[in-house]
Parts: C-alpha cells; structure tokens; sequence
C-alpha cells in the first residue's frame, strides 16, 4: 500500500485537478448566474487546441495561454449570446457545442497541421515548472506541492479569489442575485443579462486556462478529444460543491486523486481499460450518492424561467 499511496501519487493528483478545478470553477460562476453550463467540454478543448496552435506559431509559452484564453472567450460568447440573448435552451446550447468542439477541433487540427488523431513537435516546449522557495526543502510536502507549471498553482490561487469575488464584493453579490432571483434583481436596477455574459466570458476565460494546462501543462501535444470527459467530470465537481469555490476545489481533488490513480493503477499489471475506467466510475457514485435537488431545480431554471 505505500508503494501506492506515495509523495508521487499526491504530486500527480495536483497536476491532474488542475484542468478539472479551473472548469469547475467556471461552471460554478455560471451556476451563480442561473446558467447550467453542460458546455464545459467543448470549451477546454477548444482552449487546448488554441494553446497548441499558439505555441506552435509564436514559439513563446505564455503567448499561448493568452490565445488560447482569447479564443475561448470567443467560443464562450457565442454561447452566451445563444443561450441568453436567444434564449435558447441552455442544455442543449452546451452540448451542441460539445459537438462542435469535437468536430472543429479535429477539423482545424487536419486543416492547419495537415495530420489526423494528434500533432506532437519534439521541439514544443510547454509550461515551465516552478520549484517554490524554501517549500522545496520540506520532506514531503515539497516533493508533493513544489514542481508544477504556473497554471496549477493559479488554480488554488483563483479558489480564494472567487471566493472573495463571490462573498466580499458588490458586484458578487449582485451577481448571485441574478441566480436567485432574476426579476427581483431586476426590479432593483441589476443588468441581469449583463451580469449573466459576464458569467460566461469568466468561464471562457477560466475553461482556457484549463484547455492550455491540459495540453501544455501536462503532454505538450494534442490529440483529438483530449479532453476525454473532464469537462463533464468539472461539472459534476461544481454540482457536488454547491457552486461554492471552496467545495468545487474539495471535490476537484477528489476527481485529480481518482486520475491519478488510475494511471498508478497500470503499473500493477490490472488491465487499462479498467482502470481508466475509475474517475468516471467515482464520478457516477459521487452523483448517485450526493445528489441534491437545488442542481435539479438550476436546470430546470436553465430552459429559460431564470432569465
């Protein structure tokens, strides 16, 4: 057992919730707004594919993350003009651009590199990873906490600052108010569908930097459909939350730890294709055993009736 429950694993954990903890925490502002957004997919792997695309051409690490932020902003105001100037259906607004990522994606992927599945340069250089100060030094928790990419320790950072942004300022609360009670907040003054594209292009925003660790975070490559369900796996980490960032990081974590072990799970000759099958199956006892009905009831309100 301690060949499996090790600093590596733990290390491992944080560099796999990176990419689920920064969608969640863009669900989960959508959540606030009383948008359910089953969009998160679609729009880590667009951000991906952008910080791949960026990085191949300007060469500069950093460059990258900003396009691929900058396009998922694009992507993301789409979405929020569908789903909240047409008022279309929000659900189905998000999965079809699952689809559209997934299509687009692998579309641009053959169109602009000229190969299909994947595209890997040897000569790709991803994001640096810092080694912390006096933290390094620690046993244990430096070997845990210390070493990872910028965009990881931006995640954690972004909990607390949501945090804030949510409880301790007016444009929080106002923007919590849209969630709860759109023509109340209406009533007083509140720009409801302004607050709500404010909402999605946060989540862009936060679902590029997601993509962007995804492929330059962790494998500095892209392949077709990377995101292998992570996106979905965040909105369950939001649900289970309760929209709070503090919850959506305690079950972000849950979901890193159950993906990294899953790949330590190889090493001990079990079949792969059962244990990739862990952090979804985790992900599906967590919606079966902590399901609430204020979720149910945010989708609901999603059809249309919260805006």
């Amino acid at each position: 057992m301690e060949h499996l429950f090790d600093v590596s694993l733990f290390s491992a954990m944080l560099r796999m919730v990176a990419p689920i903890l920064l969608a969640a925490l863009g669900g989960a502002i959508c959540s606030r707004v009383g948008l359910f957004n089953v969009g998160l997919e679609g729009f880590v792997l667009v951000g991906a594919f952008a910080a791949i695309v960026g990085n191949h051409f300007t060469g500069n690490v950093f460059t990258a993350v900003l396009i691929a932020v900058g396009v998922t902003l694009l992507f993301s105001l789409v979405f929020a003009f569908m789903s909240i100037h047409l008022q279309a259906n929000v659900i189905i607004v998000g999965i079809s651009f699952n689809f559209l990522a997934l299509g687009l994606t692998a579309f641009c992927l053959q169109a602009i590199f000229k190969v299909k599945g994947a595209f890997y340069d040897k000569n790709m250089i991803g994001l640096p990873k810092w080694d912390i100060p006096f933290i390094q030094d620690i046993p244990i928790v430096g070997g845990i906490v210390s070493g990872h990419s910028p965009l990881v320790y931006l995640a954690f950072v972004l909990v607390a600052g949501l945090h804030l942004f949510l409880f301790r300022s007016v444009t929080g609360f106002r923007l919590r108010a849209v969630g709860e009670n759109p023509v109340a907040a209406r009533s007083i003054g509140i720009k409801v569908n302004r607050m709500q594209y404010t909402a999605v292009l946060i989540c862009g925003a936060l679902c590029g930097l997601a993509g962007a660790q995804l492929s330059l975070g962790q494998v500095t490559m892209f392949t077709e459909g990377m995101t292998a369900g992570r996106g979905f796996i965040a909105l369950v980490a939001t649900m289970l939350g309760q929209a709070h960032p503090v919850g959506v990081m305690a079950s972000s974590l849950l979901f890193g730890l159950m993906d990294a072990l899953s790949l330590r799970l190889q090493g001990f000759s079990l079949p792969t294709h059962f244990t990739q099958m862990l952090p979804y199956v985790v992900t599906l006892l967590a919606m079966l055993f902590f399901r609430t009905n204020s979720y149910m009831e945010d989708a609901r309100k999603a059809n249309g009736s919260s805006r």
